[in-house]
């Protein structure tokens, strides 16, 4: 379950960076259907995630499954950085705070996932 997990999101980093670069072209109708198509993977990468976080659930280690809640929480922070940057800047608006926040998130879920959790991608 790790390994698509990590799939489904490094889908979702490609499908955000091809967004911006088609809102930064201005092609305004194929950078929608890229948002749309990377709805789709915030599911499956919601779906894995629950995945995952339902391991921690089986065996309730309190550091552990506090870490593992946050980085739950962290990630959803960065789906919700993603499709507002996005928004933001299809309406042509500033989006600078989310960036922020964006890079932020990134960080938590990043070394929450793969230097503190045990289920990186060793499994």
């Amino acid at each position: 379950m790790t390994h698509m997990h990590i799939t489904s999101w490094v889908l979702g980093f490609i499908l955000f960076a091809v967004a911006i670069v088609l809102l930064n072209q201005g092609k305004e109708k194929p950078a929608k259907i890229v948002q749309m198509i990377l709805r789709l993977d915030y599911l499956f990468v919601l779906y894995t995630g629950g995945a995952l976080l339902a391991l921690y659930f089986q065996n309730i280690q309190m550091p552990l499954f506090a870490e593992a809640i946050t980085k739950g929480l962290a990630g959803l922070w960065l789906i919700a950085a993603m499709e507002l940057i996005l928004v933001k800047k299809a309406k042509g608006k500033p989006a600078n705070s989310w960036w922020i926040q964006f890079v932020i998130a990134l960080i938590l879920v990043i070394v929450l996932g793969f230097v503190r959790l045990p289920y990186g991608v060793v499994l």
